[in-house]
């Protein structure tokens, strides 16, 4: 099952907000994320808060469109009592889970309450992920046809031995198929790899970035395996079934990721991630590294608004029991106070390729500055223009240089 809820202050029953959120308001992005907690199997590595037909006690997945729907009206009614300026979405995602195991007619259900509450802006990113087996060519048609203008598909691996380990369900010939399908109904499309999976060899992963590319993505994932306590897979490695990951082969393969992706016309933007095309960033995901405002619909989902963050109860059950009662389904919050808040966008602004201005460093971490650069894991040139930014190396001890720059 997944991991517990963090704790954290009593979040008020009608979702009141602070009047600080207000302050810069009008500077901030807004964005919905919708997370659909339903999957056929549970993949063995997996922590995310999602349910097999079998843990749902009592909650049904044909209901859920109409709970979020109400979750919807209940964000767009504290935000305005917020005295918030009227902002559009500028970004929507689907996650999961599988949000694609619901009807398309649910989810466009979904992104129509959110186009409703608040509007979506002009040219807004609507984003879902996808498993390639969890929809077809008609699917993915229909999804264009609600709004959606960009998919994102969990390949994994490209590698029948690897995909096992993972517990994934799909053929990997069928990833092809559906991102020709999601390409003849125009969307946009980007595919999440996973690496450093137990007896995964480095050609093993060579194969599954070559895969990739060949189908011409405009998007790429790439994140290290994460063995996570209480998943099937943790139990399976201190069973000694498998091993666990190694650091060092980790390494290796991400300086792979970034020399093949490289080549084939991709950049970095992120730690973990690659654009054909600055239009092809993950506006939704970029949200988060920079700090903007998003509202969490579903269970277990995380919401920030204004230095507020908050997150809703785990069980779909407790969630729609909530929602029903008229009450905010959030289990608890915390307001971060302005350290805090700085540290926290020096964590995630310094993985993404603008970087960190390092004006807004302290004193001890503007001194620190040199040394990075010395050790190779800060470029020197985008220091003199004002601007922290990651090597390649750097990107491989993000957390390091981090704490260096905090201490």
């Amino acid at each position: 099952m997944p991991s517990t809820l963090p704790d954290g202050d009593a979040a008020p029953a009608d979702g009141a907000l602070p009047g600080s959120v207000r302050e810069g308001a009008a500077d901030r992005a807004f964005g919905v994320y919708l997370h659909v907690p339903f999957c056929r199997v549970r993949c063995g590595y997996c922590d995310f808060n999602t349910y097999t037909s079998t843990e749902l006690r009592g909650a049904r997945q044909e209901d859920f469109a109409g709970q979020a729907v109400a979750e919807v009206g209940f964000a767009k009614d504290v935000l305005e009592r917020a005295g918030l300026p009227a902002r559009p979405a500028s970004t929507v995602f689907f996650g999961g889970g599988t949000p694609t195991l619901l009807p398309v007619a649910d989810l466009a259900r979904m992104l129509h309450a959110v186009d409703g509450a608040f509007s979506l802006a002009a040219g807004a990113e609507v984003t879902t992920e996808a498993n390639p087996d969890s929809i077809d060519r008609d699917g993915l048609l229909r999804l264009a046809d609600a709004g959606f203008t960009r998919v994102s598909f969990g390949m994994q691996s490209a590698v029948p031995h690897v995909l096992a380990v993972l517990d994934r369900t799909h053929d990997p010939d069928r990833v092809p198929q559906v991102v020709g399908w999601a390409r003849e109904a125009g969307l946009g499309v980007s595919l999440d790899l996973i690496y450093g999976t137990p007896g995964e060899t480095i050609e093993d992963w060579v194969s599954s970035l070559t895969a990739a590319i060949s189908l011409a993505p405009d998007h790429v994932s790439a994140y290290a395996l994460i063995v996570e306590e209480g998943t099937k897979l943790a139990a399976r490695i201190r069973r000694g079934d498998v091993e666990a990951p190694d650091d060092d082969l980790q390494a290796e393969m991400y300086e792979a990721a970034d020399a093949l992706l490289g080549r084939a016309g991709y950049a970095w933007y992120e730690v973990s991630n690659w654009a054909r095309t600055p239009a092809d960033r993950s506006r939704h995901n970029r949200s988060y590294w920079t700090g903007e405002d998003w509202w969490g619909i579903g269970p277990g989902a995380h919401s920030h608004v204004g230095g507020v963050r908050w997150w809703n109860v785990k069980h779909p059950t407790a969630y729609a029991r909530r929602l029903a009662d008229g009450v905010s389904p959030a289990h608890a919050r915390e307001t971060l106070d302005a350290a805090t808040r700085a540290e926290e966008a020096l964590l995630l602004q310094s993985r993404i390729a603008e970087g960190y201005p390092i004006e807004r460093l302290g004193p001890a971490g503007r001194g620190a500055v040199a040394g990075l650069i010395a050790e190779g894991l800060v470029e020197g040139g985008a220091a003199v223009r004002g601007r922290l930014v990651l090597t390649l190396r750097g990107r491989l001890l993000a957390d390091l240089v981090v704490r260096a720059l905090l201490s």
